[in-house]
């Protein structure tokens, strides 16, 4: 007599036996992650590892060569104080934050152009060229105060300090930022904004990685 397949386990049988093909539980994030649930525009979104042993890079990530500047490789550390982090740290502080904690922002500092090609999900984009104030707190453009507003919250037009002539940082989120990779300076920059600014060194991160890392061990990217 013969037993009746389901459609999962004939999807299974199957895909095990198409070449080039992994199951999720042979391509793990890491030892003890499979996947990881986040949230992403309000959406929950699956990060895992690519499941195509064929796969390789995206064409905007396969050169070697772009020219310095601007596309320089940056230092290990981007300033001191900000810690350099990797791929499962990042994960971490998606989890985090998709759990409800709101004293974390995942940032994408590169420009719409690039972001439109894909992001980490649960990120958040502010340009690079977007986070700056001039001395009196104020803003040249709509965008600076919005990149602003992301960050501090809705109450940030009373951030500024007329007195000591500086922003106050007291409940700062903890900022993980990256851009394209360790070739890709758009992160850096908006370090180094922000602590010219006096955003405090030890709420920054940074993801030196970036997205030519994250796209190179295969987990998933989103479109806006």
């Amino acid at each position: 007599m013969l037993k009746q397949t389901t459609t999962a386990t004939l999807l299974i049988v199957l895909a095990s036996t198409l070449p080039g093909t992994l199951l999720a539980a042979d391509n793990r994030i890491s030892a003890t992650i499979e996947s990881m649930d986040v949230i992403h525009n309000g959406q929950t979104v699956t990060i895992q590892r690519g499941h195509d042993r064929d796969a390789i890079l995206p064409a905007m990530f396969q050169k070697t060569d772009r020219g310095c500047p601007p596309f320089c490789v940056q230092p290990i550390v981007a300033l001191p104080g900000v810690g350099t982090i990797g791929e499962l740290e990042v994960l971490d502080y998606l989890n985090r934050k998709s759990k409800g904690d709101d004293s974390i922002l995942v940032v994408d500092s590169r420009t719409p152009d690039w972001v439109m090609r894909g992001t980490i999900p649960g990120a958040i984009n502010i340009p690079w060229n977007k986070i700056s104030s001039d001395a009196a707190g104020t803003f040249e453009t709509p965008e600076q105060a919005d990149a602003f507003r992301q960050i501090l919250g809705d109450e940030f037009d009373g951030r500024f300090d007329a007195e000591k002539n500086a922003w106050d940082f007291t409940d700062a989120k903890t900022l993980v930022l990256f851009c394209n990779g360790i070739w890709c300076g758009q992160s850096t920059e908006n370090i180094k904004t922000l602590v010219d600014l006096g955003y405090p060194v030890h709420k920054l991160k940074w993801y030196r990685g970036g997205m030519q890392d994250w796209v190179s061990v295969g987990l998933t990217t989103v479109k806006p």
